[in-house]
């Protein structure tokens, strides 16, 4: 699957025989944790060891995805402009910055979310549903409208009071709730937060109020 540079592209896979990919709220830090340091043109030996050596250490505690002072300077593959993480799936938007980048992104990400999650739980085989699925955005409408479907529409079905329904009813409760999850980059994108792990646009976050508000009552 190849794509062009500066394209933003909607990446999105889901779990094997549609199978939960995150059990424990562990598992879902970690992916946070793989979208900082696998996004990136170096590739150190044993990679996946070395993530594991920093995951178990007080590094990401003390200093959260601070980039380690023994790597080169961070060059990233791609532009995480948003990502929500589900229980059975994900969905990112991504830009690619160099020829590749999309594709070696996902290798080590996919790759890694499997390794981590069978030698966890004492699985073996594919973690996912076949291969990753990538659509390229050309039109500012529809790029606008995947950013509402990602971090919104998916954020709010694990509303817990009540999932999509429950949000749709208590739409600003909800929004307020999804700004401050940390497994969407909606509070990135409305400038609740400045994770490393996502960089919305210049153009796309939201510098006066939130986007995507819909003020009730």
């Amino acid at each position: 699957m190849r794509f062009e540079n500066n394209t933003h592209v909607h990446i999105y896979t889901r779990g094997r025989r549609k199978q939960e990919i995150f059990l424990e709220p562990e598992d879902w830090w970690r992916a946070v944790f793989m979208l900082r340091y696998f996004n990136d043109e170096y590739s150190p030996p044993n990679i996946f060891r070395q993530l594991d050596e920093m995951w178990k250490s007080d590094f990401h505690r003390s200093k959260p995805l601070l980039w380690p002072s023994r790597w080169p300077e961070h060059k990233p593959l791609v532009h995480i402009s948003t990502f929500t993480f589900m229980n059975n799936h994900y969905h990112f938007s991504l830009r690619q910055l160099c020829d590749g980048g999309i594709t070696r992104f996902m290798s080590k990400f996919n790759t890694g979310m499997a390794n981590y999650f069978n030698t966890k739980y004492k699985q073996v085989g594919s973690l996912f549903q076949g291969k990753y699925k990538g659509k390229a955005v050309k039109e500012d409408n529809y790029f606008m409208y995947l950013s509402v479907y990602i971090q919104v529409k998916n954020t709010f079905e694990r509303y817990p009071e009540g999932g999509l329904v429950g949000a749709l009813e208590n739409f600003d409760k909800a929004y307020d709730w999804a700004t401050q999850d940390p497994f969407t980059s909606l509070g990135d994108y409305a400038g609740e937060r400045n994770s490393p792990a996502a960089v919305p646009s210049a153009g796309s976050r939201c510098r006066h109020g939130h986007p995507f508000r819909r003020r009730t009552g």
